[in-house]
């Protein structure tokens, strides 16, 4: 590792900075910041366009690597007069063109207010920025059900999260990887309320900077953030019903001077969960015919709490906790007709009316310190803490009956699970000018202890006796080291990036139980790993652009997808982990073409060695979720972004993905054949209308084809349509919205898995239509911003989490 860590150093050792960049802040007559203003660079020669940005939300702007030469500046904003400046660069480095005051266009204008709508998709060269804060249907939604509508996002039964046919997702969490996953993580995302999310990020390619895993890409939710100077407060409280209740209310405040940034936040999500489920299979002569429900109360508390220290101009010291505690009581009722394939009528019932109850908790500490050399170099170092904490317990009867309801038999289980997670990251990211373009190099470590326990008990007249021979302890650590660089160049018409990032493993998985002459072997690995990522954009033009994307990822089993414990629905039927699972890995490779910076289509290809797959089996009665590696998949992929404004007061975006999917492995005495293959597309829709008297009126749909989910599980088609309306009070400072989700209940889903004698059909739905109303009141000072900052914490959150479902 000491070799690995001084090739990073030596990567900051080079100090040439022959690169300008020009930067301002675009304000309006009043003195107030103009947020998404273009901002446009043109070479004086022949008025092409060398490089375009938008101002932010306090009006400031910057544009890097831009090479000597005659340029003049255009700065424009619906309502004001057109700024241009002329520039003559040679190797001045920084230029700061300071405040600029735009004039409005005439004296009637000054009487209407001009307000700045972001797009609800913007795209991006190496993202897709996907705008909630401001759509009506987000609202009275939680983090999963928002997930739902974000373009090419498809969520299956158990809340798996897959992205353009491949599931492999990291979700973060304002620039931190969520340890959670499965279970886990759908419940955090349950608890976190749609008011305090300001846009979803998706990453389909993510450079070297960013942890290898992730063969799909990154998911980020970006959470609002106050953004202006002074003292501000937010209050929000919604409510929904459907089958069930669920309401929010939250708190958002933030303080600013010269020296210290002070901001925080608390959001509680409480109500009630709806889930059923029917199924049925048939195994050696005998039909399973399964239903479930499950319904109970649940309770969500996120909390965020930071402080940044302005030292001076070029050191901020800034210090974040985050995280909350959950907790979910599940009460399902279940039953499992049986019968002869072939004979008329039921011959027994098994019927297992299961309550649990679920308590988490997650804290996040962060110590961030920022060093601003100057002349566009940077010094940024991480410290992070995180703490995961899961207790889950359990009762489960099992009661065979007559379908008259006569007694047969008994078997009645209890179990406790507690899940530990101890996550510690070292940080360190480097940034220069190099050449005329802009150098990266970073470095980080990353230590994970984790610790389940899995007691499981034979209920009889209800007294709990210890099955020694099934409860058992599984521990897994892991550790990773990792440093990267990256270089960015700007040649003439084209864009050049590339990027390497190396990464050492060490992980262990060992499993105890209560009779140690049965413990398997540790399961130990050591490896390295090379994952280089590279593009080149190409601009003949100002309204057409084409880029080039490639890199290779990889996935890491999540900690849970190791356990071997059995977690079980009934007696009939359960999932569990396997801690002989490997890393799969996926070359990605991605062309595009956006024109006239809105309309973007891009052709994808990647391919995954040893993907890890959800399969079902059998043991000749039971049916069985497990995790392994088939050997390959094969996703090509295409997709479609249009905003289009059809009329003043109307206005639209689409968003069309289409993959066709192929996963293949020969039977081995690891696993069955498989050979499966789908052609797939689904789509996201939204359109607005200004209303008279002030009211915004909105319509969205997403859907999905048939496709495949994991390795062998083909669903079939599943679509929603929302609608909603918005009004706001009191000079803009009371905003009103009413919506209502999934309004012909027609999302849900289905699907159909064949894996060596396991053949079964079933299909479910959550619940999906529901009445929502979401207030919101701001007070205070308009011009509060609060630092905007990402701690180190960004490759385990998600994988802590998938921890609840095997």
């Amino acid at each position: 590792m000491k070799n690995m860590y001084t090739l990073v150093f030596c990567c900051l050792s080079f100090l040439i900075t022959a690169q300008n960049s020009i930067s301002g802040k675009l304000l309006d007559e009043e003195g107030n910041g103009i947020s998404f203003a273009n901002v446009v660079l043109n070479h004086a020669a022949d008025s092409s366009m060398a490089k375009v940005e938008y101002t932010q939300d306090d009006g400031k702007f910057e544009l890097f690597g831009i090479s000597n030469g005659d340029y003049f500046l255009s700065v424009s904003y619906v309502g004001y007069k057109e700024y241009i400046k002329t520039l003559s660069l040679n190797n001045e480095g920084k230029v700061e063109l300071g405040d600029i005051s735009l004039e409005v266009l005439s004296n009637e204008l000054k009487e209407v207010t001009v307000s700045a709508t972001r797009p609800i998709l913007e795209v991006k060269p190496d993202k897709l920025i996907f705008n909630v804060e401001g759509s009506i249907n987000a609202q009275g939604n939680d983090g999963l059900e928002l997930l739902r509508k974000a373009p090419g996002v498809v969520i299956d039964n158990n809340d798996n999260i897959s992205l353009a046919g491949k599931s492999g997702v990291r979700v973060y969490i304002d620039g931190k990887l969520s340890p959670l996953g499965g279970e886990d993580l759908a419940n955090y995302l349950k608890s976190m309320d749609s008011s305090n999310i300001d846009n979803i990020e998706i990453i389909t390619n993510p450079s070297a900077k960013y942890d290898a895993a992730g063969n799909a890409g990154i998911i980020n939710i970006r959470l609002k953030k106050d953004k202006n100077h002074g003292t501000n407060t937010t209050l929000t409280a919604g409510y929904g019903v459907g089958e069930v209740q669920v309401y929010n209310a939250g708190v958002t405040s933030n303080f600013r001077n010269k020296v210290a940034n002070v901001f925080g936040s608390y959001n509680y999500n409480g109500g009630s969960n709806f889930w059923e489920m029917d199924s049925y299979r048939e195994l050696n002569g005998i039909a399973y015919d399964f239903d479930m429900e499950s319904r109970g109360p649940r309770r969500g508390n996120f909390l965020k709490f930071g402080t940044d220290f302005f030292i001076n101009k070029k050191n901020t010291l800034g210090f974040l906790i985050d995280g909350g505690a959950n907790y979910y009581d599940r009460r399902t009722e279940s039953s499992n007709h049986m019968s002869t394939v072939g004979v008329e009528g039921v011959d027994s019932v098994l019927v297992s009316n299961t309550s649990s109850i679920t308590k988490q908790n997650n804290y996040n500490f962060n110590l961030n310190y920022k060093y601003d050399i100057g002349k566009d170099k940077s010094l940024n170092f991480d410290a992070d803490y995180g703490i995961f904490r899961n207790k889950r317990e359990e009762d489960q009867p099992n009661v065979y009956q007559l379908t008259d309801g006569t007694f047969l038999s008994e078997r009645n289980f209890y179990t406790e699970s507690p899940t530990d997670i101890d996550i510690l990251t070292f940080k360190l990211d480097y940034e220069q000018p190099l050449w005329d373009g802009q150098l990266g190099a970073g470095a980080k470590t990353t230590i994970i202890n984790t610790d389940n326990i899995f007691d499981f008990y034979d209920v009889d007249n209800g007294i709990n006796v210890l099955d020694v021979d099934r409860s058992s302890r599984f521990e897994y650590k892991e550790n990773v080291n990792a440093i990267y660089t990256t270089y960015s160049h700007k040649l003439g018409k084209f864009n050049l990036s590339g990027g390497l990032r190396i990464e050492q493993t060490n992980t262990e998985g060992e499993l105890t139980s209560y009779v140690p002459e049965n413990d398997p072997e540790p399961v130990k690995r050591n490896y390295i790993d090379f994952f280089p990522s590279g593009g080149i954009s190409y601009q003949p033009n100002r309204k057409n652009t084409f880029s080039l994307n490639y890199s290779r990822r990889l996935d890491r089993p999540n900690y849970q997808n190791l356990n071997p414990f059995e977690y079980k629905t009934n007696e009939l039927s359960f999932r569990t982990g396997n801690p002989f699972l490997r890393p799969q890995y996926t070359h990605n490779v991605s062309l595009s073409h956006t024109f006239n910076y809105r309309y973007t289509t891009t052709l994808g290809f990647s391919k995954t060695n040893d993907m890890m797959s959800r399969v079902v089996e059998t043991d000749g009665r039971a049916l069985i979720l497990n995790w392994l590696n088939i050997t390959e998949q094969f996703n090509y992929s295409l997709t479609f972004s249009a905003p289009i404004t059809i009329t003043k007061w109307w206005s639209s975006f689409t968003n069309l993905s289409a993959f066709h999917l192929y996963n293949r492995a020969t039977k081995n005495e690891e696993i069955e054949n498989v050979d499966v293959k789908v052609t797939a597309a689904s789509y996201y829709t939204q359109h607005t209308f200004s209303l008279p008297w002030k009211l915004k009126f909105e319509l969205s749909s997403w859907g999905s084809s048939p496709s495949i989910w994991g390795g062998v599980f083909k669903t079939r088609a599943n679509f929603s349509i929302d609608t909603g309306i918005q009004r706001k009070f009191l000079d803009n400072k009371l905003n009103v919205k009413l919506a209502v989700s999934d309004i012909f209940k027609i999302a849900g889903w289905e699907g159909t898995s064949e894996y060596g004698d396991a053949v079964f059909d079933s299909s479910g739905r959550w619940d999906t239509r529901r009445f929502k109303v979401n207030v919101s009141y701001f007070f205070g000072n308009e011009n509060v911003k609060s630092r905007k900052r990402k701690t180190g914490l960004e490759s385990e959150i998600k994988r802590a989490g998938e921890s609840g479902n095997n």
